[in-house]
């Protein structure tokens, strides 16, 4: 009996112990748990804003802005540059003319000038309205994929291929940026579903391929905005800048990046938290 009693005491010392053990690893595993939660909320907080941060920009016209001298009214020249701007055959110099004398602004799809009130040439003297009128014009597909020339406006100087590359990717590499994203929520979705978090590692990887792309995007229409003012001078005392529909783009970079990052890691310390833990047990 005095045996007997002993190997009770032994055993309740055991079964104390193994219990101790157990409850560290569950509190640990759920310190574990609410750490990788959180950077996973934080990274699809981060990636819904840049998202709509990206949206933005594609559906904005303020990518560049021109300041420009207020011009005369009731000038043929005026008129003149208008309907050449509004034509559906104008090349790059005549909307670029157009841009440089009235205020334009650039987006990736529209082109807009905005006219100064009293400007009698464009509305009949009876109008009574003091606000000047913006005027936008939509680039066709044509457009978009159409070659920049050496000289532009001069259709015998030469296809420039740089100019004309930058010009596509800055129009189609915001859109990948965009499906890539989309694509990565879906699958964050269903890691959510799956209440794993390792499938978010190629949602990481999608969001890292989209800040590339939103990066070259940003990268390409500098470039290009560089190339063309040395074709194309800026006539005196009109100045450019970039406008708040570029600096969403830059800013949206970033974001993915970070986004990509607190993914990748939730994905992968989790794993690797996991099976050290699963040794541990078996141990």
């Amino acid at each position: 009996q005095r045996r007997r009693g002993e190997s009770r005491v032994l055993w309740s010392e055991l079964e104390g112990e193994a219990g101790g053990a157990g409850g560290w690893a569950s509190s640990l595993n759920a310190r574990m748990d609410n750490r990788f939660a959180t950077a996973f909320v934080i990274a699809c907080v981060l990636s819904l804003i840049s998202t709509i941060y990206m949206a933005a920009s594609i559906g904005t016209d303020f990518w560049y802005e021109y300041r420009s001298p207020v011009q005369e009214n009731s000038s043929d020249l005026n008129k003149s540059i208008w309907a050449d701007f509004a034509s559906d055959e104008a090349d790059e110099k005549t909307y670029n003319d157009a841009l440089f004398r009235f205020n334009g602004t650039m987006g990736l799809w529209r082109r807009c000038i905005t006219i100064p009130q009293n400007t009698y040439w464009y509305s009949p003297p009876e109008r009574t309205e003091s606000f000047d009128v913006t005027k936008c014009m939509s680039f066709t597909l044509n457009e978009q994929f159409m070659e920049k020339f050496v000289d532009p406006g001069n259709h015998n100087s030469g296809i420039d291929l740089l100019r004309t590359y930058l010009w596509r990717c800055q129009f189609l590499l915001p859109f990948v940026s965009l499906g890539l994203m989309c694509f990565g929520a879906v699958i964050g979705l269903c890691a959510c579903i799956c209440r794993s978090l390792y499938p978010t590692i190629a949602t990481g990887i999608l969001h890292l391929l989209a800040g590339l792309c939103t990066l070259g995007s940003v990268s390409c229409y500098v470039a290009g905005i560089k190339l063309l003012h040395q074709k194309l001078e800026l006539p005196e005392k009109v100045s450019g800048e970039f406008g708040w529909s570029f600096c969403l783009a830059c800013v949206s970079a970033p974001l993915q990046f970070m986004a990509s990052a607190l993914f990748i890691w939730a994905a992968h310390t989790n794993r690797k938290e996991y099976t050290l833990m699963k040794a541990y047990r078996v141990a």
